[in-house]
């Protein structure tokens, strides 16, 4: 029996907020929040975010809902999800408007952006003493399945309440490391799944908290193990539902201009897809992470991978993000970008053709450090044009205080401020 119905949404900090409320309240399709929530940082400190109204009182805006609710994981109760609204227009903080404004820029091309996300996660577990340290798990090998890389069975927990709550998973396994596990989404459209990616990790945050676990999105929580990344995996359909990237098994120029653009607009796109001091733990060279502005086809070590082996299933695929990235404003900025390169016709340079490893043609990389990155997208303007000035103008912002915090902080306790949120 549903008695409840749980509002949710995603803000910058990548963070489920939301509400409780009768049935009959969501009826209405429109909950109340308060602006300030945007500025406020993981330590609950209020700072003026540009757009946050921190000082003009902290006016309220609105979560105009989706029609339709979702089962929850939790007992009793709906989910239901929607866009913020301000002054009767999309809030231009909200990263799901901002992302919804991306996919019909495509559409209006007579293209579907589709999309498939791919996470990687690790799992921790508390000692006798509380303190979190990394999942034991001594026989775990890479595409585990079983007992051996998940002796708590948190793996065959979510997938059967994901299964329940119709969270649709294309694949669940052991990664490279110990204790780490990726968990793939089934292709949808670009909203639905970056709903889905939303909803899946708070649900496994969930499920997983329990169980006595800790699982972690963060991108290296420990130092000397892989990182965790969120590779966003796109294509778009015609107005015949035809995949447009490799139609005759050759890279489209459609394809091709997505690729200029994603390695374009490289440096600037960090700041909205690597949003943590801890990400570039994990973004650096020899890596199977999206440090250098490259691509191939078929290539785990460059940023952009091209897959046409299959004309039907053709796509690309962009490593660089993590999943302590809204999942919704990391999507944008990539098909933004993609559309960038398309529109203005960049030169797309060579596959590269080198190792990736010790060996490499690209010269261009993401910036070194978070406010680098930062630095790098408040000097692109054309790219924070495209995803909205004033979303990007509040992630500077935000993540430059975030920076500020940590700059001094050692690589523990730079990882201790995140693991309860991300």
């Amino acid at each position: 029996m549903t008695t409840r119905t749980r509002i949710l949404f995603c803000d910058l900090l990548n963070l489920p907020r939301g509400k409780f409320v009768p049935p009959d309240v969501a009826a209405g399709g429109r909950i109340g929040f308060a602006r300030g929530v945007f500025g406020t940082t993981f330590d609950r400190d209020l700072i003026p975010v540009p757009g946050a109204g921190v000082f003009d009182g902290i006016p309220d805006m609105e979560l105009l809902l989706d029609g339709d609710r979702r089962p929850d994981w939790q007992r009793d109760s709906e989910i239901a999800l929607g866009t913020l609204h301000v002054d009767g227009a999309p809030f231009g903080l909200c990263a799901r408007a901002r992302l919804q404004a991306a996919v019909a820029v495509w559409e209006a091309k007579g293209l579907t952006p589709m999309v498939g996300l791919e996470m990687e996660a690790y799992v921790f577990q508390q000692d006798a003493d509380g303190v979190w340290t990394p999942y034991d798990t001594p026989g775990a090998f890479v595409y585990g399945t079983g007992p051996q890389n998940d002796p708590a069975g948190l793996m065959e927990a979510l997938w059967s309440t994901a299964d329940a709550v119709g969270l649709p998973l294309e694949s669940m396994n052991g990664e490279y490391d110990n204790g780490q596990f990726e968990l793939t989404l089934k292709f949808e459209g670009a909203v639905a799944a970056c709903d889905n990616a939303f909803l899946f990790k708070a649900m496994a945050r969930e499920v997983a908290a329990e169980m006595g676990l800790l699982l972690t999105f963060l991108p290296k929580p420990i130092p000397d193990r892989g990182g965790s990344g969120l590779h966003i995996n796109f294509s778009f359909a015609d107005a015949k539902g035809a995949n447009v990237i490799a139609p005759d098994g050759q890279l489209s120029n459609v394809a091709r201009g997505c690729m200029a653009g994603l390695i374009h607009h490289h440096e600037g796109l960090a700041g909205l897809l690597a949003m943590t001091v801890n990400s570039y733990d994990r973004l650096g060279p020899a890596s199977m992470a999206g440090y250098w502005a490259n691509w191939a086809d078929d290539h785990r070590l460059v940023t952009t991978r091209s897959c046409v082996a299959s004309p039907r299933s053709a796509r690309l695929e962009h490593r660089m993000a993590d999943c302590a990235t809204n999942p919704y404003l990391a999507v944008a900025a990539v098909l933004q970008a993609a559309l960038l390169g398309v529109e203005k016709g960049y030169a797309l340079v060579e596959a590269e053709d080198l190792d990736g490893l010790e060996n490499v043609r690209a010269t261009r990389h993401v910036p070194s450090a978070l406010d680098k990155a930062l630095d790098a997208l408040d000097a692109d303007t054309p790219l924070r044009m495209a995803v909205g000035e004033e979303i990007c103008d509040a992630v500077i912002f935000l993540k430059q205080d975030e920076w500020k915090r940590l700059k001094d902080k050692s690589v523990d306790e730079v990882r201790d401020y995140y693991l309860p949120f991300v």
